[in-house]
């Protein structure tokens, strides 16, 4: 008989603890995937932005691409967005991503308002790196890590 009662409260309880866990992973792999993108974008030319693109996509295939991760049985929703390159002063990267909630969560996040237009919660991150350090910026040729090979080439 108190199983009865405490089987469904126990449930519940795993159901609260196992959507945080999700978005927290995604958000983890997310903002390591975009930092490693900035320092990749720090060290290439504005030309070989796809290549930069290509790798944070594969950095991106750790989180699984089940609907409660990652939707994309409909399409996939990585949302990529970049800026800067090694002659700027800063990257960019900004990565939003759509998760299913898990049952219940779905009511109260839809409650809340904290769901979009498709039921989907979303995370985005972006990290903003600066691509030399500032003593850099008084040096010939600072701004441009090429130019600094070509000059201990000699």
């Amino acid at each position: 008989m108190e199983a009865a009662f405490a089987l469904p409260v126990l449930m519940t309880v795993i159901l609260l603890l196992v959507q945080p866990g999700i978005v927290l992973y995604d958000r983890i792999v997310m903002e390591a995937a975009a930092t490693e993108a900035c320092r990749l974008l720090a060290t290439t030319a504005q030309t070989e932005r796809s290549t930069v693109e290509a790798f944070l996509r594969r950095r991106l295939s750790a989180v699984p691409e089940q609907d409660l991760f990652h939707r994309h049985s409909d399409g996939c929703t990585w949302s990529i967005e970049m800026e800067g390159c090694e002659t700027t002063a800063e990257v960019t990267v900004f990565i939003a991503n759509e998760v299913r909630p898990v049952p219940l969560i779905d009511a109260g996040a839809g409650l809340l308002g904290l769901t979009n237009a498709n039921g989907n919660l979303e995370i985005t991150v972006e990290v903003t790196l600066p691509v030399q350090p500032s003593w850099t910026s008084g040096v010939e040729g600072g701004l441009r890590p090429r130019g600094w090979v070509n000059r201990w080439d000699g």
